[in-house]
């Protein structure tokens, strides 16, 4: 029970561990409003997938922006069944300080008079929890597809998506929310998920960027479609606000704070990175902007509801920065060909905000969850130290765990499309269709 008092997240966990099926004079009184909120959030995070398919789909080749969408939008049916199936039950069910366990497969145990524990005078049905956090699930793995675009085949990207939802996920959700994962013992805070969803998915893509190798058609593609990238990105700010502030659960003050921080953050990132477009390359420029937004919402998630306002706006800034050049050092020194730069806006993004939330972390903030405050607040080491190891662990675990499953894989089934294919493009080889009527068939 000591996890509660470190975040929101292992306290959800609690309620996980035992799914009593009390008696209906036992049963709380549903809290509308609460309910009503985590539903809301659940529905925003869901529009953040189909957000992100139009971020991507308007940076590749017009030839595969169909092949790119679908990419997206098939982790909707995919993670979302295999998480009622299995997913939900090894996250947040009691196992090891590893993996939970199997007793929830199918959502066993839960109905309408399940409650959550673990929050005060919550309210909130069970079954919205498990709706909230299949939405995380279900954005995870599409954040990787940006990593290998438009010379994935699709075959192999449906097993992918599968296997690593359970295989990457499943774990490091479990080590940082789940009840007595190892991180979260440590006593490491990710208030939205900076560890669980974006060093996850921004080192599974620096592995599938180096297994998948260089597009053989032009690996730098101008985009396609700037007013689709920007809707995309638009899409993505808004439903963050469910990803981060949902993540308070009620629908209270701490809700607020995150989300200001989230809006503020990515305010300050977006002026940042076009600045330095503007002063490096002489003009601002709409799709770096774009990027610069996604960057400052990626590096708030774990600190969303933990740090002060004030150093929202130095999380967003300073993560910009580094990601801005690291994109351009990883490219120029290895050659690597992560198509849309995942691993620069989301793994190093993940870890900025990560190890800045073991900085900045405050009890003026959070007092229930923020046991120990960050170095740069109170000048303890606990907070920053349990969060660089949970750094460490989650982007060797993300890293090694997606070349052993795309090795896997690719035994089975070609991960690549053909040259012919490629060069064609995958809206046509893969789906015989076209993003627009008029599209060019070569």
């Amino acid at each position: 029970m000591n996890l509660l008092k470190r975040s929101w997240a292992p306290a959800l966990a609690v309620a996980l561990a035992s799914v009593p099926a009390w008696a209906a004079e036992e049963a709380p009184k549903v809290d509308t409003g609460n309910t009503a909120w985590l539903l809301l959030s659940a529905a925003l995070v869901m529009l953040m997938t189909p957000g992100l398919a139009f971020f991507y789909g308007g940076m590749v080749h017009r030839k595969n922006v169909v092949s790119t969408l679908l990419q997206n939008y098939v982790a909707l049916a995919v993670v979302g069944i295999a998480w009622v199936v299995i997913g939900y039950s090894l996250v947040f069910t009691e196992g090891s300080a590893w993996l939970g366990g199997t007793s929830a497969m199918m959502l066993k145990g839960l109905d309408t008079q399940n409650y959550m524990m673990g929050t005060t005078d919550s309210g909130i049905p069970m079954l919205a929890f498990v709706a909230f956090q299949m939405m995380f699930a279900i954005i995870t793995p599409a954040l990787i597809t940006g990593a290998f675009a438009e010379r994935v085949n699709f075959k192999a990207w449906l097993l992918i998506l599968l296997i690593w939802s359970l295989a990457i996920y499943a774990p490091v959700a479990h080590w940082v929310w789940g009840p007595g994962g190892w991180i979260a013992a440590k006593g490491g805070l990710d208030f939205a998920g900076g560890l669980v969803v974006h060093i996850t998915a921004g080192f599974s893509a620096l592995a599938c960027g180096f297994l998948f190798g260089r597009r053989a058609v032009d690996a730098a593609p101008t985009p396609n479609d700037v007013p689709m990238i920007m809707l995309g990105a638009a899409l993505l700010w808004f439903g963050w606000f469910g990803f981060n502030a949902g993540s308070a659960i009620t629908s209270g003050a701490l809700a607020a704070y995150a989300f200001m921080n989230t809006f503020l953050a990515a305010a300050a990132a977006f002026l940042a990175w076009m600045i330095l477009d503007w002063a490096l390359h002489g003009k601002p420029t709409a799709v770096g902007s774009s990027i610069g937004i996604v960057v400052g919402l990626v590096a708030i998630t774990p600190a969303a509801g933990f740090v002060t306002i004030p150093s929202a706006l130095i999380i967003g800034s300073v993560a910009t920065v580094i990601c801005y050049f690291v994109a351009r050092a990883v490219k120029k020194i290895t050659h690597l060909d992560d198509s849309l730069d995942v691993f620069a806006c989301h793994g190093i993004g993940g870890v900025c905000g990560a190890v800045m939330t073991g900085l900045y972390a405050s009890k003026a903030v959070n007092a229930g969850s923020v046991s120990i405050q960050g170095f740069l607040v109170s000048g303890e080491t606990g907070l920053f130290m349990a969060n660089v190891i949970g750094v460490v662990a989650v982007a060797a675990f993300s890293f090694i765990g997606t070349i052993i499953i795309v090795k896997v894989v690719g035994i089975f089934v070609p991960i690549r499309v053909g040259t012919d294919a490629e060069g064609h493009g995958l809206d046509t080889s893969m789906h015989g269709e076209f993003a627009r009527v008029n599209a060019p068939r070569k």
